[in-house]
């Protein structure tokens, strides 16, 4: 198969993923299998875990591009994959908190407030639109493709780091609202 057309097929599937992923989380986060009768205990112990995960997908990345400006390629696919992998059990992790415990609301007030909600939007809205980027940066990688691989890499870079980095910064402002 020749790299066009596994392009074609890779953006099918890229397409799909960044449609289904984002409505999947939307779906599952208003469920709560507590409120529909099941006995499950809260796993009120995952926010901290799942914050760190964002902070080590930080580190990661950061690590990926020191990598490769270093000339380590092999290194830097490594450390992108752990990366993809920390951002899906990130998310894995986020679905399973909120289908079995109660969202909590931010209790600050005043200018902290809008500081927070700004941080949260811009981090869920930038999540969802990194989501094709990442997938069409590794894609390209895997062509081989590394003139266009480096040209969305550095639009994919600074989006996909600002959401780790913002994943802890909106963990921080609401765990003292954990109950």
């Amino acid at each position: 198969m020749n790299n066009l057309a596994q392009e074609r097929k890779y953006r099918k599937l890229i397409t799909a993923l960044s449609i289904i992923i984002p409505i999947a989380v939307a779906a599952l986060f208003g469920i709560n299998l507590r409120k529909l009768g099941f006995d499950v205990e809260p796993f009120t112990f995952l926010p901290p875990i799942y914050a760190t995960i964002n902070g080590v997908t930080a580190v990661l990345l950061v690590a990926a591009v020191v990598a490769i400006k270093k000339g380590k390629r092999k290194l830097h696919e490594k450390l992108n994959t752990l990366a993809i992998l920390c951002s899906l059990a990130f998310l894995l992790m986020y679905i399973a908190y909120h289908m079995t415990s109660d969202s909590t609301s931010f209790g600050g007030e005043g200018v902290i407030k809008y500081i927070y909600y700004f941080i949260l939007i811009t981090h869920i809205l930038l999540s969802i639109a990194v989501i094709p980027l990442v997938l069409t940066t590794l894609m390209r990688a895997k062509l081989g493709d590394f003139k266009k691989h480096r040209k969305i890499a550095k639009i994919t870079f600074p989006i996909w780091l600002y959401v780790a980095i913002t994943g802890v910064v909106v963990y921080l402002m609401i765990s003292p609202y954990y109950v």
